[in-house]
């Protein structure tokens, strides 16, 4: 353990495992640790430096914004603000005309959550197994998760859960007390999993039929991660509330809430100290013009193709499926993801668990083909060495 490690796990309340890596310096799609060793990103933060590290465009930018103004209060309207939400509402599903700006994406949940309950008079949400939406109560209480709820119970009261991509199981959940249903359109944390298009045009019709809100966590798939803007894009569908946070502002930490002219709400019926504040959303406008001017969208969707059919290819026997939508990628073990995260580590890849037995790759969306290339080699390397090792 080195020096770095040893003084945060001594100061830390201890709610994280650390990987044994001090990370003290990025570039692109490169990292660095304390000791100069160099590895390729496959984390992004958690799906969050989609325009990679230390990008020189955001850098100004924020430097730029500070020298100006960093914080300001939404009872003040400001410039940089009004521009980001401007941005916001043109770039997102048509419907989506007024914005909420927050600082993560429980954050946005949260928020979301209030506004259903109070436009519709209801409490009740449902949302599905395997899903993930955030630590915070609220969020939680949408997470259907033992290992994450348990501890913290009670929660809270209104939630109830159904399978992912089951028409009738969300036919009877929804009724006249329903609120909204809240989903996931590619369940990042439970595997990577995508919802069929039957099963979204599905939960449209419930949700219009019982007069309850859709809402669309699109937290790791939004800015560009799944081959396009929003994966929205790739369902046809506009949510009555789209919750926005991760690559959203390139690292600094932002969230939005979207909505359409169906949501109601009033002065004083929420707030954000820092939500909205000038540095943010200077980043965010830095962000999105370096996706557009780049077509990061349209490269996450040639770079994720093009990695997994190659790994498909000549799929090692460990593997029991790929699962991906742009560079948001799935690769499923038959056994546990753990061990091969540590040995991708030990070879310079930083990588992800999504479950149990899944490798997840959420690279930054300006890695390049070698870089790419360079994973799976890597990768390959140890799952074959695995299997010649393995007893006969």
């Amino acid at each position: 353990m080195n020096s770095v490690d040893t003084r945060e796990t001594e100061l830390s309340v201890g709610v994280y495992k650390s990987r044994g890596v001090s990370l003290v310096r990025g570039e692109g799609a490169l990292l660095w640790d304390d000791q100069g060793k160099q590895y390729i990103d496959c984390t992004a933060g958690i799906g969050v430096a989609n325009i990679g590290h230390a990008n020189p465009v955001l850098v100004n930018a924020i430097a730029e914004q500070a020298k100006r103004l960093i914080t300001c209060a939404g009872i003040f309207p400001n410039d940089v603000r009004a521009e980001c939400m401007e941005k916001l509402v043109e770039i997102s599903p048509a419907g989506l005309e007024r914005v909420f700006l927050c600082n993560s994406g429980a954050e946005s949940i949260e928020g979301a959550l209030k506004f259903v309950r109070q436009t519709t008079g209801r409490n009740k949400v449902v949302s599905a197994n395997r899903g993930f939406h955030g630590r915070t109560m609220g969020a939680l209480s949408a997470t259907p998760s033992k290992k994450y709820q348990d501890p913290f119970s009670p929660l809270v009261p209104g939630f109830s859960y159904v399978p992912y991509n089951q028409v009738e199981a969300l036919k009877k959940a929804v009724d006249e007390n329903t609120a909204a249903v809240l989903l996931e359109l590619v369940q990042g944390e439970g595997g990577v999993y995508a919802a069929e298009q039957s099963y979204i045009d599905a939960a449209v019709e419930i949700c219009k039929a019982n007069g309850a809100m859709l809402i669309i966590d699109e937290i790791q798939t939004g800015f560009c991660r799944t081959g396009k803007m929003f994966a929205c894009e790739h369902y046809g569908v506009e949510p009555d509330v789209l919750c926005l946070a991760k690559g959203i502002a390139g690292g600094v930490p932002m969230g939005a809430i979207l909505v359409n002219g169906k949501i109601e709400s009033s002065v004083g019926a929420h707030g954000s100290t820092f939500g909205g504040n000038p540095l943010a959303c200077a980043a965010f406008l830095a962000t999105i013009g370096v996706m557009e001017r780049e077509q990061l969208a349209e490269r996450a969707a040639e770079l994720g193709d093009r990695f997994v059919r190659k790994l498909l290819k000549d799929k090692p026997p460990q593997v029991r499926a790929v699962r991906h939508v742009g560079l948001m990628i799935g690769i499923e073990l038959k056994v546990r993801s753990t061990p091969y995260l540590q040995k991708l580590q030990d070879q310079g890849v930083l990588a992800l668990p999504a479950g149990t037995t899944v490798l997840r790759l959420l690279p930054p969306l300006v890695i390049s083909e070698a870089q790419m290339d360079e994973v799976l080699d890597r990768l390959l390397t140890i799952l074959e060495s695995e299997t010649e090792s393995a007893p006969a």
